[in-house]
């Protein structure tokens, strides 16, 4: 009987501690900084200064290979707001000239209210990763740490094109291109939200 109470006691003493554990939102404080909706705000005012991405793109470009190849072709991009406006998805797709897909890519771009800082999740090739991106007044930058070097990313949005440079950046060394695309917006996109499903 005694073993019984303590047992009893202890897992009273553990569901009190784990009910300290849960979010303010679950137990009906709204006030709380952490409140979802709270979030969800912040983010999404922080996402509105990337709109001018929303869309369908399409245009010429080309990238050198490690080879020294200088290879062209045609880009394509859909980016679209997802999750209220919190976040924005990427589909990147590269075709060749005779109309076969040789690259795709999918990244989100994020905003950490905590941190105050953006941050791309790319997957591409078999790969991911998290990269900074910062935003511009008309574009952005994202990059890519290898080691000693950088990759760096560098866009600008003008005219309805959006243009982009890829570099190898070395310390104490001019930086190398060996990408580009240029891109112009085709038209409006209702992706990813298009589609959902329904609860019948």
């Amino acid at each position: 009987m005694k073993c019984s109470i303590i047992r009893l006691t202890q897992h009273a003493l553990i569901l009190v501690f784990a009910i300290t554990l849960l979010p303010a939102t679950l137990l009906g404080q709204n006030s709380s900084p952490q409140d979802p909706a709270v979030l969800i705000a912040q983010q999404r005012d922080a996402m509105a200064s990337l709109a001018f991405l929303n869309g369908v793109w399409r245009g010429p470009g080309w990238i050198i290979l490690p080879a020294g190849d200088k290879v062209p072709f045609t880009q394509t991009e859909r980016i679209g707001p997802f999750l209220d406006g919190s976040v924005k998805v990427i589909d990147g797709r590269g075709y060749s000239s005779n109309g076969k897909l040789i690259f795709n890519a999918f990244a989100v771009l994020s905003y950490d209210s905590g941190k105050h800082s953006y941050s791309m999740r790319s997957y591409a090739e078999g790969r991911a990763g998290d990269f900074n991106f910062t935003p511009s007044a008309h574009g952005y930058t994202w990059e890519i740490p290898a080691g000693p070097m950088t990759i760096r990313y560098s866009a600008d949005v003008k005219d309805g094109v959006l243009h982009e440079v890829g570099e190898r950046v070395l310390p104490g060394k001019q930086p190398v291109q060996f990408f580009q695309m240029d891109v112009r917006r085709v038209g409006d996109t209702d992706w990813p939200n298009a589609g959902a499903i329904g609860p019948k």
